[in-house]
């Protein structure tokens, strides 16, 4: 393992954060980001140089499905979360297993995508032990001092309805 241990460190070094260069929403409820392009780049050329790869072994996904009306239109929503195996190997032959945690939600085709997406993304940053942001972002607010947001009002003629397939238990 000594192989595998060496060339994670010197990810490590090579790669000690990741700016949050990405603004997610609008207005106050936006907040910053890491892009899995930036993650990706961050890591691409220090496992290379390394000797480095990973490969996703096992996704497990769980996918909802809602769907209402609006009026004349039929809505949905499609969520979806993963945990992900993935295998780190050296060009040694040495590995180790890792898993990453994502979920999405899109009312198309996306939500699989952005979800194995995230387990990625976290997966090499919680691999790496790599921050985002600034080092020194932490909170100052502590959460009891954050009033919770009001629950919105429920829309009218909408009627939920979730869909599961026998397998996705």
């Amino acid at each position: 393992m000594k192989n595998l241990i060496d060339a994670v460190n010197k990810v490590m070094e090579a790669v000690e954060s990741v700016d949050k260069g990405l603004t997610v929403g609008t207005g106050r409820f936006s907040y910053k980001g890491v892009s899995d392009k930036d993650v990706k780049i961050a890591f691409n050329r220090a496992m290379r140089t390394t000797g480095l790869a990973m490969f996703p072994t096992k996704i497990e996904p769980t996918t909802r499905v809602e769907r209402w009306q609006e009026g004349d239109k039929w809505r949905q929503s499609i969520f979806t979360e993963v945990i992900t195996t993935y295998t780190l190997y050296h060009t040694s032959g040495q590995s180790v297993e890792l898993q990453g945690y994502g979920h999405g939600v899109d009312p198309q085709d996306k939500a699989a995508g952005k979800a194995t997406t995230y387990a990625m993304k976290y997966a090499l940053l919680y691999t790496f032990i790599t921050a985002t942001g600034a080092i020194d972002d932490a909170d100052t607010t502590h959460s009891d001092e954050v009033a919770a947001p009001a629950a919105p009002a429920p829309k009218k003629e909408k009627d939920a309805l979730t869909i599961t397939h026998p397998n996705w238990d």
